[in-house]
């Protein structure tokens, strides 16, 4: 997983000079990508644009997310979280619609990427498809 270079800065910052962490607010949102956003990237930096597409808002609490080790095994003293709920985005409703989602990122409501990676497999978005990602199965986790 990447983090984006502001996120990288805030981190840096609090950990050196103990400036304050920004508050990224109660929720967060799940965008795919068809590219890799990259670290100077924001959450719109190759976002997906097929008909009906929309982030996913979840809310920043364990109802939503479990505190896990890298490969998703729940442990509250872990170095990654999943998702606890299915991420379920917008059906494509564009009849032309043929777009590859690559990537995922997870980001504030201002767009920062908070965390960013490839997907294990790429989804392919026609019209009818409905995009997902069962409980468990999206990871963010600190490389």
């Amino acid at each position: 997983m990447s983090k984006s270079n502001t996120t990288e800065n805030d981190l840096v910052k609090f950990m050196a000079v103990a400036t304050a962490m920004p508050s990224y607010g109660a929720n967060l949102y799940v965008h795919l990508h068809t590219a890799d956003p990259g670290e100077a990237g924001t959450s719109a930096t190759n976002e997906a644009a097929y008909t009906s597409y929309a982030r996913v808002t979840r809310l920043r609490d364990n109802t939503q997310w479990t505190i896990s080790d890298a490969d998703g095994t729940a442990n509250a003293d872990g170095s990654a979280f999943k998702n606890e709920t299915d991420v379920v985005f917008p059906e494509c409703t564009g009849v032309a619609d043929d777009v590859t989602i690559t990537h995922a990122s997870l980001c504030t409501n201002g767009g920062q990427i908070l965390y960013s990676g490839a997907l294990t497999a790429s989804i392919r978005i026609t019209n009818l498809t409905t995009p997902y990602f069962p409980a468990g199965t999206l990871i963010f986790r600190e490389d």
